[in-house]
């Protein structure tokens, strides 16, 4: 089956990838979910919440993320004065916490069918609706697309440039030790190094919010010399 690779770029200043974020306890894993992708994708071509079968297309996509830089791990502390009780009786003050992602950089890679994947690389540089990591608040950085090639996730993993900016890319370029780039990448259940994640949306109607299982392999890859950007290299 002829299929292509889509890459990404998510950088904000602030992100948040929410996997069991419920009622006062909003949680972020600390990369991008397939539910995050998926719902930033549905938003960019204008599909509707409650449709079931356009979301299916797109988590069905092969997800693969490169962590280019590990973000800062952030609290919010909310306070929300008259909230109004369940009896309906009065009103009280909901304490919540939010957490977040400070200063992460990711390379987003989706596998699949050509023509599915050239109609999301328009829909990302031209979006039917606002994009946002997240929360409303928390947009993007600079554009996300970045190319969209007949590389395999696995291939373009490896070799993609990094997303850093050019003066601290230089900086780790000088760097004798240089860390891996995490790799979060789908992978068969049957995988020796399958780890579960519950995070592929059914759906994202109100009141009807559904997720299935997938399995990821968590690896890394090195920081080749071919792979750091000059310092000609503007952020695009």
């Amino acid at each position: 089956m002829n299929r292509r690779t889509l890459a990404l770029c998510i950088d904000a200043p602030m992100q948040s990838w929410g996997q069991r974020s419920r009622g006062v306890l909003r949680d972020t894993a600390l990369e991008p979910t397939k539910s995050g992708i998926v719902g930033l994708l549905a938003a960019a071509t204008g599909v509707a919440r409650h449709d079931e079968e356009r979301i299916a297309e797109l988590a069905a996509l092969r997800l693969g993320v490169r962590v280019d830089r590990e973000g800062l791990l952030e609290r919010d502390y909310h306070t929300t004065q008259n909230v109004p009780t369940t009896s309906g009786s009065g009103h009280r003050t909901v304490v919540s916490e939010r957490y977040y992602l400070a200063d992460a950089l990711f390379l987003v890679l989706l596998e699949g069918p050509p023509d599915l994947l050239a109609r999301l690389a328009e829909a990302v540089t031209s979006p039917r609706w606002p994009l946002f990591f997240g929360r409303r608040a928390f947009v993007p950085a600079r554009p996300l697309f970045k190319t969209l090639a007949e590389q395999s996730l696995d291939d373009l993993i490896r070799g993609h440039k990094w997303l850093e900016h050019p003066d601290r890319a230089q900086s780790a370029a000088r760097d004798q030790q240089r860390p891996g780039l995490r790799t979060v990448i789908d992978c068969p259940p049957d995988d020796p190094r399958a780890e579960p994640r519950h995070d592929v949306p059914y759906s994202f109607a109100d009141g009807d919010r559904r997720y299935g299982p997938r399995t990821v392999a968590v690896d890394e890859v090195p920081l080749t010399d071919m792979m750091i950007p000059s310092e000609e290299t503007r952020c695009s």
